[in-house]
């Protein structure tokens, strides 16, 4: 039997998503839609799709029994709670919510709740090169980790629509998700240093660069261009012990002829990552469909707000500026230990 889910958000990502659910994957789905505009949704609702006025109603119809959240952020908190109410598995695209006591408050309900039903769109988990780095490092042959360069280029951003902040708010949450996952660790202090400006970003501040603090004493430099010009270029390398782990190119097709050697360069994330959004999405339906939740966790998603807090107080104070974290739920803390075994 298919899982029957509801869409809230009907915009660039949820529309890619009802493409991914209906015409890619198996055992689900897309039966109602809803979106703050009512023409957008009733044009991207799947044939036989009810839409709804609101999101309320959509995550209490009886016939959804799971839910994507792909609204805007600072809709995100209410809509979880009225999902963890409902006892529905929920996936939300990130931001999980817009400040750390919106991720507070949704812990809490889950927690009140006994299970956990938010997993949210940290899709670089589910990139098969990713998880190949993972497994390297979680195999001790290189030692241990001693620092990682994650590097998130894109060729350019919309202009008006991305401000100076969003690469600390907005971009620097996956690089430093993806960092606490490869390391198995918790970030304790950021640090953002702004180098030359590009003259492409107009006033935008780009690039910047980022050092993020481990609890276990391994440092991650992230860099953050977003307007390169020459496509979408996501790279990521471990130093450890006794060796060098890190991501091939993609596409790994390399062309050599009259004009050289080369390799393709992705044009966007959805080129990047469209593998891991459709393997991110098999794991939440068997997930869902067992009425829980997998992978990134609303702890994953509380700690990427901080980080992004952090980030943005450190560029303005040229410091070092720590994290303080609440005490872990067990809650989680049972999750990665699952994981792990």
């Amino acid at each position: 039997m298919s899982l029957k889910v509801g869409v809230i958000g009907t915009g660039m990502i949820g529309q890619d998503h009802i493409r991914r659910l209906t015409q890619v994957l198996s055992g689900v789905e897309v039966v109602a839609v809803n979106d703050i505009a009512m023409d957008r949704a009733e044009s991207a609702a799947p044939a036989g799709a009810k839409v709804f006025e609101t999101p309320q109603e959509l995550i209490n119809d009886e016939n959804v029994d799971a839910i994507v959240i792909c609204s805007w952020g600072p809709a995100h908190e209410e809509q979880l709670l009225a999902c963890i109410a409902a006892g529905k598995p929920v996936f939300c695209e990130k931001p999980l919510v817009t400040s750390a006591e919106s991720a507070i408050r949704v812990m809490e309900a889950e927690v009140a709740y006994g299970k956990r039903l938010v997993q949210v769109g940290f899709m670089r988990r589910f990139d098969a090169d990713y998880r190949r780095l993972k497994t390297v490092l979680d195999s001790g042959a290189l030692g241990a980790p001693l620092m990682y360069k994650s590097v998130h280029r894109n060729a350019s951003v919309p202009e008006g629509l991305y401000t100076s902040d969003m690469p600390l708010n907005d971009t620097l949450v996956h690089d430093a998700d993806i960092s606490r996952w490869l390391l198995d660790d918790e970030i304790t202090g950021v640090e953002v240093r702004v180098p030359r400006r590009s003259t492409r970003g107009n006033d935008l501040r780009d690039p910047v660069m980022v050092m993020l603090h481990m609890s276990s004493g391994v440092i991650v430099d992230v860099e953050i261009s977003v307007n390169v010009a020459y496509g979408y270029d996501i790279r990521g390398e471990l130093s450890c012990e006794t060796g060098i782990a890190a991501l091939p190119n993609r596409p790994a097709t390399v062309i050599t002829d009259q004009f050289g050697i080369r390799q393709a360069i992705p044009e966007d994330w959805r080129e990047r990552f469209i593998e891991a959004y459709d393997q991110e999405f098999r794991e939440w339906i068997a997930a869902a469909s067992a009425g829980t939740a997998t992978g990134p966790t609303t702890w994953d998603g509380y700690t990427s707000t901080l980080v992004a807090d952090a980030a943005l107080r450190a560029v303005d104070s040229g410091k070092l500026e720590k994290i303080e974290m609440i005490e872990k739920p067990a809650l989680y803390s049972a999750v990665e230990k699952i994981a792990a075994e």
